[in-house]
């Protein structure tokens, strides 16, 4: 997790847009997911995003992750969005890997407006992997959201007993309480492929159903 200090510097910007950010005046900008909801970004006076590491233990040469250091901010970015006045109030957020990011901002702005449910299925590749993760526990505790994980690969702490390998109807059926839910998918490239396709088999019509390709 990074936080960008905004100085009391307004930027507005949708739940589920993205910035591009890079070292003062580095010639190339790299995309991020805004992984707050905007309330929290004017509450807490900072942007935060979801930052991947290399091999090397940085995010690479485009962006220096030493405290205080200078960025440049572009955006916002993109059109897969929270709507701002939604005709439902079930939501579902699927996620994988660190395509989480929108959709911790989406979510966290959704629990601000009326909702009667709020799922959310988020697939990584080990136990180690899910980010936010007390985060979304502690909020499927309070009875705020319906929370379901996977992993994919094998976890050698041994300490994941829960459902492995991708996702499929048996992990999502039980998050659509009602075809009219709308639904955000947001991962790599297979999960955007395969949940379209299993949400329709659940009877939600193509136009519940948003998606983003992350990876």
């Amino acid at each position: 997790m990074l936080r960008i200090d905004l100085r009391g510097e307004r930027f507005s910007y949708r739940p589920g847009q993205a910035v591009r950010v890079a070292t003062h005046a580095h010639e190339m900008r790299r995309p991020y997911s805004l992984a707050a909801a905007p309330e929290d970004a004017e509450r807490d006076d900072c942007l935060e995003l979801l930052v991947g590491m290399n091999a090397e233990g940085t995010a690479g040469s485009h962006l220096a992750l030493d405290p205080g250091t200078l960025v440049d901010v572009e955006g916002p970015l993109g059109q897969f969005t929270f709507p701002t006045h939604p005709d439902i109030d079930r939501f579902l957020f699927i996620a994988g890997g660190t395509g989480v990011a929108p959709l911790r901002a989406m979510l966290r702005h959704a629990l601000q407006v009326p909702h009667r449910h709020i799922g959310v299925l988020y697939s990584a590749r080990t136990l180690g992997d899910f980010a936010y993760e007390s985060e979304m526990r502690d909020l499927a505790r309070d009875g705020l959201i319906e929370l379901r994980q996977t992993v994919t690969r094998e976890d050698a702490s041994g300490n994941w007993s829960g459902p492995r390998g991708r996702i499929g109807r048996t992990e999502l059926a039980p998050l659509v309480h009602d075809p009219a839910t709308l639904c955000f998918i947001c991962g790599p490239p297979a999960l955007v492929h395969d949940m379209p396709k299993l949400l329709g088999e659940l009877g939600v019509p193509s136009d519940r159903i948003r998606i983003e390709e992350w990876g």
